[in-house]
């Protein structure tokens, strides 16, 4: 995956989880947006799987960036 204004890209293991790749300590991408991605990533998939299981989640996004799920299993 090709991330924005990187040099190289990221490869992602499917069959692992694993993740490599070359930023040469910032030179050739900023870690950020790798950081930003993946925290997008598991956002979406949290979501995604208590969706499936008919539960309702809420999203709140904190002040440092982080982002806060709230998962409702109902009553």
């Amino acid at each position: 995956m090709q991330l924005r204004d990187w040099r190289y890209p990221v490869v992602f293991d499917l069959s692992t989880g694993e993740t490599r790749f070359d930023n040469y300590q910032g030179y050739w991408g900023n870690q950020q947006h790798l950081n930003d991605f993946l925290q997008a990533y598991a956002v979406e998939k949290t979501k995604l799987e208590a969706r499936r299981k008919g539960y309702s989640v809420t999203e709140r996004s904190l002040e440092d960036g982080r982002i806060q799920l709230s998962v409702n299993v109902g009553d």
